[in-house]
């Protein structure tokens, strides 16, 4: 029994489709074989029945021979018994495959996304990723699964060439040439039927991030009356995905019409040249019978190639999407030197803006405009689009560091973080650390206690996608209980109270300081309540830091910083 996910998928050849697809099978090569091997003798077990039934009537039957009548009727049996144990092994490795090939694909993508961060929202839209692990998986699955039908109906087609040879040189040589034939007749279709798809994928990708936005934005559409704006904006882009699927599916009908059509005709020209030679005698009656078997069977091989054909152009489709996720590379890349860490508690610094931040101390930072905060906080985390050596962390630049390091040590929580489903406390407690209290401590501070006393099964709690089945303050709080509880050397948090009400968000800022005691803290605010209770406020305007110094000093010194935090009218300030 394969166990899935596996322990590790590897490391995927992505330079082209075909290479990634070539890539999966090689990984997977004994099950494709083990299907591969029954699905042939699950065919050729068909494929030979005829001939057995026919020498029957001829040796048998005709002949008024009861003994060999009986052993072919043995032989019949144990053919047919072959065909069903094969048949079900077949399946059974069928399976297999198609899961490992899917189990693969999705645990390849979801390391890497895990790999690139945040760089993988500003590469490749949502709609993108969620199309690979709704439907991509699905095409890279099937051609894995129907291969071993494939190679059955290639070997069963040569066994029964062979044998219309031995009895018709003519039959022989309709059945060599006629099948390739067959398939040159369908591969025209195969080419617009790729660029079809393609083109259909892109476009539910495309609806799948409209979707995604606007479910997560709802909220915010109610508030400012945008539901008619987006809706209209999803019907124009649904009704152009209908459009290229129904384009897809004219070619695909007319394909599958020739799959049913081509094969017929095919059959039909089989038993009548069958027939005739039995007119002429040039053929025994159990050879006829065997004739119309052997038409009769063609029919699964035929439709077998189209089918695989059809399957193997929608996996390289899927394939390229796969491929197009892996090629990307995170903005923020080993360095190629990797220098020596520098101590704990340590000052974290940003050249660029000027900001120094003590270690041990909760820092706030104030920005004008408010948007540079979060930039500035991307740039203490490595985690900005752009990552320069401007930033140091005791001295030592973050892009010399190894990204592990970086990782442990500094933490940034910022407005878009999310729960995933699950259950709560592995959602909170990611890293497996919040034994002997730090879990409820963190909720604690963060005022997340009256969440857990709502919840029915407390930290037992399933959460929903996207931790849709909490408000934003719960979903908020939640979030920075979480933060908490990593624990790390340096935590940057992004308006971590901006969905709070006033009272939830004094208990936090009551309560923050004395929880990372000893711990360097850094948040983006302009709360007054929680700027009052920080050790140090940082006003940048600009990109620059333009004023340090307590909030009550700032408040009294710096007119544009008393403007930004208790939003004053720019021209009463300026009068001042």
């Amino acid at each position: 029994m394969k166990r899935l996910p596996l322990d590790h998928p590897g490391t995927a050849d992505h330079r082209s489709p075909l290479r990634f697809i070539w890539w999966l099978a090689k990984g997977q090569w004994r099950t494709l074989l083990g299907g591969m091997a029954f699905g042939i003798v699950w065919m050729s077990s068909q494929a030979v029945m005829p001939a057995v039934i026919g020498r029957a009537i001829d040796d048998g039957v005709a002949a008024r021979d009861g003994s060999v009548l009986l052993w072919l009727a043995g032989l019949m049996l144990a053919i047919g018994l072959t065909q069903a144990f094969s048949g079900i092994m077949r399946h059974r490795f069928a399976v297999t495959n198609w899961l490992t090939a899917a189990y693969r694909t999705v645990q390849l993508t979801g390391r890497h996304t895990v790999h690139l961060g945040g760089t993988l929202p500003r590469k490749v839209s949502t709609g993108e990723v969620v199309a690979i692990g709704s439907s991509d998986i699905s095409h890279l699955g099937q051609v894995m699964d129907v291969s071993a039908r494939f190679s059955g109906a290639v070997v069963s087609f040569v066994l029964v060439a062979v044998i219309l040879l031995q009895t018709s040189v003519t039959l022989g040589l309709v059945v060599l040439l006629g099948v390739p034939g067959l398939m040159l007749l369908i591969g025209p279709l195969l080419s617009p039927l790729q660029k079809r798809s393609a083109d259909q994928r892109h476009l539910m990708g495309q609806l799948s991030n409209t979707a995604t936005d606007i479910v997560g934005g709802l909220r915010v559409l109610r508030g400012i009356g945008g539901e008619q704006v987006f809706l209209g904006r999803y019907r124009r882009e649904s009704q152009a995905t209908r459009r290229a699927g129904v384009e897809v599916a004219r070619v695909q009908s007319l394909l599958d019409a020739l799959q049913v059509f081509l094969p017929g005709l095919f059959v039909v020209v089989v038993v009548w040249l069958g027939a005739r030679y039995a007119v002429e005698g040039r053929i025994t009656p159990g050879e006829l019978v065997a004739f119309y078997g052997y038409s009769a069977f063609l029919m699964i091989p035929l439709r077998t190639a189209t089918e695989y054909a059809n399957k193997f152009i929608r996996a390289r489709v899927s394939a390229a999407r796969v491929c197009r996720l892996l090629v990307l590379e995170p903005d923020v890349v080993e360095p190629a030197t990797p220098v020596d860490p520098p101590p704990p508690l340590t000052e974290l610094a940003d050249a660029r803006s000027g900001l120094r931040v003590r270690p041990g101390c909760l820092t706030a930072v104030v920005s004008e405009p408010a948007e540079e905060s979060a930039l500035l906080a991307d740039r203490l985390g490595l985690t900005a689009p752009e990552p320069d050596d401007d930033v140091t962390l005791g001295g030592v630049p973050l892009t010399a560091l190894p990204r592990e390091e970086v990782r442990r040590r500094i933490l940034v929580s910022d407005t878009g973080a999310t729960l995933f489903s699950g259950r709560l406390a592995d959602r909170l407690d990611t890293t497996g650390a919040g034994s002997g209290g730090r879990l409820d401590r963190a909720l604690g501070t963060a005022s997340a206690d009256d969440i857990l006393d709502a919840l029915p099964d407390g930290l037992e709690t399933v959460v929903t996608e996207r931790g849709r089945s909490f408000s934003g303050g719960q979903r908020q709080r939640l979030v920075l209980a979480r933060a908490l509880t990593a624990d790390p050397e340096v935590l940057v948090l992004v308006e971590p109270t901006s969905a709070v009400d006033a009272h939830t968000e004094a208990r936090i800022a009551a309560r923050l300081r004395a929880h990372r005691a000893g711990r360097t803290t850094v948040v983006t605010t302009s709360s007054p309540l929680l700027l009052d209770a920080v050790d140090e406020v940082a006003f940048v305007r600009e990109g620059r830091v333009v004023a340090v110094g307590t909030h009550a000093d700032l408040l009294r010194e710096v007119p544009a910083y008393r403007a930004v935090v208790t939003r004053e009218d720019r021209e009463e300030v300026s009068a001042r």
